[in-house]
């Protein structure tokens, strides 16, 4: 799983629309076109038999974490309290992408960690609350635990099966 993959399938898990992907992309610092948007979301018609998920415009781990910093602006609101800060570039290199999306995810979506097993409960999966706390603590922790493709698609598949549901009530 790639990162197009994983904002392709955050946008239809949450009913993101083209505009609010924009506007996300900027808050989080970054100026991007709706076609450039377009481009992140479109697979290559042809592709090797061997290459699957090859994107026209492939997104690194920076651009997606400065699209979810964008997109928790864009949920929560700005910072009250915290003088804007000019958005330096990130010189640290993302190793677990998957934890930073679900960190961010749960805060720009107001999730508990009740939450959270809630969602990957609806998708069949039932990690224990150490487990779930374990990957979402911080890289270097003594308890920390990569989270895996496996735990990302699932917990997308059961966010969007709760927030539609939750959108149809």
């Amino acid at each position: 799983m790639n990162n197009n993959d994983r904002l392709l399938r955050l946008r239809y898990a949450v009913d993101i629309k083209d505009q609010d992907l924009i506007k996300a992309f900027e808050l989080g610092g970054m100026t991007v076109t709706r076609e450039e948007v377009k481009a992140m979301l479109t697979k290559e018609k042809e592709t090797q038999p061997d290459e699957n998920n090859v994107y026209l415009k492939p997104i690194n781990n920076q651009v997606l974490d400065s699209f979810l910093n964008g997109f928790i602006t864009l949920k929560r609101g700005p910072q009250k309290n915290k003088p804007e800060i000019e958005l330096a570039p990130k010189s640290k290199e993302i190793k677990h992408i998957n934890n930073v999306l679900l960190k961010k995810l749960k805060i720009a979506l107001f999730l508990t960690s009740d939450d959270m097993l809630t969602i990957f409960a609806e998708a069949g999966v039932y990690p224990s609350k150490a487990e779930l706390g374990a990957i979402l603590r911080k890289e270097g922790h003594r308890n920390f635990k990569p989270c895996g493709d496996k735990y990302m698609r699932n917990f997308l598949k059961g966010l969007g099966s709760c927030y539609r549901e939750g959108e149809n009530r």
